[in-house]
C-alpha cells in the first residue's frame, strides 16, 4: 500500500518551486505523506542554507535527509519538465526503479524528446497533478 511519496523535481527557480508544492498539496490532501526535498530539510538551519557559500556538512545533511526520504518512499512522482530531464531528478529516478518501486512522472503536458533510458524507468507519465492519483490508486 502506498503511504509516503517522494516528490521529485527541479528546484531552480519559484515556478518550479510552485509547481513541486502544489503537487505535494494534492497528494497531501488526499491523505499521503509527501518529501519535498526544497521544504521538508530537517536539522538544517534556515541561514545554512542562503547564499552560494553552502558549507560541505550543509550539502552532506542535504544529502542524507533527501536519500532517506527516497529510500523511505513507497512511490517517487517526478516533475520531468524542461529542456531535458533535470540530471537531480534523474538520478532519484534511477534510485527508486533500482530499488524496484514505481515512479509517475508528470510533464505538465510539455511535449518534448526525452532521454529514453530515464524514460523507460517511469511506471507511467501524466499530463496534469489531477491525473496523478488515479494513477497511484491503480498502482495499489
Amino acid at each position: 500500500m502506498i503511504k509516503k511519496i517522494y516528490i521529485a523535481g527541479p528546484l531552480f527557480n519559484k515556478h518550479e518551486q510552485m509547481y513541486l508544492e502544489d503537487i505535494a498539496k494534492e497528494l497531501e490532501g488526499n491523505g499521503y505523506d509527501c518529501f519535498l526535498p526544497h521544504r521538508d530539510q530537517t536539522g538544517i538551519d534556515e541561514s545554512e542554507l542562503k547564499g552560494t557559500d553552502m558549507s560541505q556538512e550543509t550539502k552532506d545533511k542535504i544529502f542524507k535527509n533527501d536519500f532517506d526520504a527516497l529510500d523511505a518512499a513507497d512511490l517517487t512522482v517526478a516533475l520531468i519538465t524542461g529542456q531535458d530531464i533535470d540530471s537531480g531528478t534523474a538520478a532519484e529516478i534511477g534510485h527508486t526503479y533500482g530499488q524496484q518501486k514505481p515512479v509517475i512522472a508528470i510533464n505538465a503536458n510539455e511535449r518534448r524528446y526525452r532521454n529514453l533510458f530515464v524514460e523507460g524507468m517511469l511506471t507511467v507519465t501524466v499530463n496534469n497533478i489531477d491525473e496523478i492519483i488515479p494513477e497511484i490508486k491503480k498502482l495499489g
